[in-house]
């Protein structure tokens, strides 16, 4: 199978339904008062850094996609395109994506690249669009190798990511309230990601999902919304300026790196230990926030993320 044209760009075809979408949920808001809220600076922002992500994909794109083609020829299996291996496909991928996910907010290089996409203080479907500029520069696309090796065709593998990407547009709302049990207790919702966005310490690093939040479940990192998520980052940037929004981690690991009489493993850390690790411990990582928030409320202690 080495017809392109048998999985299509899916991310790139749904962007009309993107943009129809947004339209409808800004009426919507506008008509029921108190759903949610847009800025036009903040969607300005998120709009150039969708675009700037798909100009991105377009100029590093071939990275991955000349990997993937190369281990092809090393794969164990050739397992075909039925319909099953397609769901079996998207079912592992999507761990994959939840692997992926983690480490992005457990390693700071990885985060550099990610966290433009929590930079925003509002909730709504323009934030879904707010995508890195960097993400092939991580080298997070090699847990993607094993599919293809296993006998998953590079091209499906590709496939299957964009419909991951897709489905989790229409989670990025606050439109949409808590769904039926079985529908949260099986996949990523709106009241699940909701979660993943907010900076309240028990939000912290929780809810990893892109399709399905039973990945959270098995491995402990799973926190139903409770109370109403504060969403950004724990240190608000303060700016819609793209540029600093797409960069801003980087220029402080290379601020970090480059200081003065620390040592080559402290500069190493720097890079791969999670965000807010200083050689000092002069700052907090989330695991610190979230010790510091229950020793100050030890009633909370026990709670789901604490």
């Amino acid at each position: 199978m080495d017809d392109a044209t048998s999985f299509p760009d899916v991310v790139v075809l749904a962007v009309p339904v993107f943009i129809l979408l947004m339209i409808v949920e800004i009426f919507y808001i506008r008509w029921r008062d108190g759903a949610g809220r847009y800025e036009t600076k903040d969607t300005a922002t998120s709009l150039i850094m969708g675009a700037g992500s798909v100009v991105a994909g377009l100029l590093l794109g071939f990275i991955a996609y000349n990997v993937y083609f190369w281990v092809w020829n090393f794969r164990l299996f050739d397992l075909g395109t039925a319909w099953f291996v397609v769901l079996l496909c998207f079912v592992l991928d999507d761990l994959r994506y939840y692997c992926v996910h983690r480490i992005g907010h457990t390693s700071r290089w990885v985060w550099a690249s990610h966290v433009n996409h929590h930079s925003s203080q509002h909730y709504n479907l323009s934030t879904a669009l707010r995508q890195t500029w960097t993400g092939e520069l991580t080298g997070m696309f090699i847990l993607q190798i094993p599919l293809v090796f296993m006998g998953f065709h590079p091209l499906m593998v590709l496939f299957v990511g964009g419909l991951n990407l897709v489905y989790q547009f229409w989670i990025h709302t606050e439109v949409i309230d808590k769904l039926p049990r079985p529908i949260e207790y099986i996949f990523n919702t709106p009241s699940h990601h909701r979660v993943h966005h907010g900076r309240n310490a028990q939000y912290l690093d929780a809810n990893y999902a892109g399709t399905l939040i039973i990945w959270d479940r098995m491995f402990g990192t799973f926190v139903p919304e409770e109370e109403k998520p504060d969403y950004g980052l724990v240190h608000n940037l303060g700016s819609f300026n793209p540029i600093r929004v797409a960069f801003h981690e980087y220029v402080g690991i290379l601020r970090d790196v480059t200081q003065r009489g620390i040592t080559w493993r402290d500069r190493w850390n720097y890079v791969q230990k999670p965000p807010g690790w200083s050689h000092d411990g002069s700052r907090e990582t989330s695991e610190d926030i979230k010790r510091r928030h229950v020793e100050a409320n030890p009633n909370l202690r026990g709670k789901p993320g604490l």
